[in-house]
């Protein structure tokens, strides 16, 4: 299931990206924005820019580079991003077509993946516990964000669901708890291949305390634990394998910090990780790379950047995270480009999102 395999380059096209001064500016007052609910959000129109290139009116999210297809991580991702900027229609188009498409297993969690160019738009119903982790977490922030407490009972089933299915223990380490990919295919006969960039610690320990499911919490404390000791003999992995002896790679998955494992510096500053060291050790890699580029493929034994990316999604995420991990003043994060690839896009708009809530000291420069 390496669904992520995500393209470095894309169709050629004009970026309609905000400029630097409006974006500068429309960020300065979003901090405002946070404390007077009921004002438009000061990023409204670059929701609108990424909805009108990656949301189809049926709500379905699409990722073009990978065959159109859509994923339960989209879904989740567009419906979090729904609920900051307020947009009640959007969520409940993601969400409708979400339960309609994919909330089709026999539990409360959803089948990973569905493809338009096929009869059968849902071969696998596998799940990926990172989109019902994301796709919980926004159904928890619509409750509140749309006054739609019916939303809450739905998030408590899918916890419970992950902690249920998709929760192991550490073979290294007997009584901590890891999140399995997904509820099939990662445990093998030595261990457990497990992703970094599942986890995402601030929607885990949000979902935790709303739900009562505690093990939620300390599955992302494992996580953070895991990264601080990977960090200590190089960067964070996509994938690797824990066994007995501890953490290895994994055959047949990516050992590079890669198009997964970019998401690792976005999500420890979103959960107020600034100190992590899994934080300070990723900045420092992806630094090495010329102006207008952004590292996407990085060894993570010897820390040689070996992809690099112009997208600006990708610059965003490092100019952001090597702000925040350096408590720097000013951040060259570019102009929005809803142009971009889904993947890229997204994590654009969410490293906005985040500066905008939390680190206004890292406004663009």
């Amino acid at each position: 299931m390496k669904r992520r395999q995500f393209l470095t380059t894309a169709s050629a096209g004009l970026a309609l990206g905000a400029g630097v001064s409006t974006l500068t500016s429309a960020l300065a007052s979003a901090a405002a924005h946070a404390r007077q609910p009921g004002l438009p959000h000061p990023l409204w129109p670059l929701w609108q820019a990424w909805r009108s290139a990656h949301l189809d009116f049926s709500g379905r999210v699409i990722d073009a580079p990978q065959r159109l297809a859509s994923h339960s991580e989209g879904q989740g991702y567009g419906m979090v991003l729904a609920s900051e900027f307020g947009d009640a229609d959007a969520f409940r188009r993601m969400d409708d077509w979400t339960q309609a498409n994919l909330a089709i297993r026999p539990d409360a969690l959803l089948a990973w993946r569905w493809l338009p160019d096929i009869p059968q738009r849902v071969p696998d119903l596998n799940n990926a516990s990172d989109g019902d982790l994301f796709y919980a977490w926004a159904l928890l922030r619509g409750a509140e964000r749309f006054n739609r407490p019916e939303l809450r009972a739905r998030a408590t089933e899918i916890a419970s669901d992950l902690v249920r299915k998709c929760v192991a223990a550490r073979p290294d380490r007997p009584g901590t708890p890891v999140l399995l990919p997904a509820e099939q295919g990662f445990i093998t006969r030595e261990g457990i291949i497990f992703n970094p960039s599942y986890i995402m610690p601030l929607a885990l320990r949000e979902l935790a305390s709303a739900t009562g499911e505690s093990r939620l919490e300390q599955v992302a404390q494992s996580g953070l634990d895991l990264m601080a000791d990977l960090s200590r003999g190089g960067l964070v992995p996509d994938w690797l394998e824990i066994t007995a002896s501890g953490p290895r790679p994994a055959a047949d998955f990516s050992f590079d910090t890669g198009y997964e494992a970019l998401r690792v510096p976005l999500f420890l500053v979103w959960s107020g990780e600034a100190a992590h060291p899994a934080l300070r050790e990723m900045t420092a890699a992806m630094a090495q790379v010329p102006a207008g580029q952004a590292a996407t493929v990085i060894d993570s034994r010897s820390g040689e950047v070996l992809e690099m990316s112009t997208h600006q999604g990708y610059r965003a995420v490092a100019a952001l995270t090597s702000c925040v991990s350096r408590q720097g003043v000013g951040a060259p994060l570019p102009p929005f480009a809803p142009s971009q690839p889904y993947y890229p896009a997204t994590l654009h708009l969410f490293a906005l999102m985040v500066q905008s809530r939390f680190f206004p000291s890292c406004l663009p420069i």
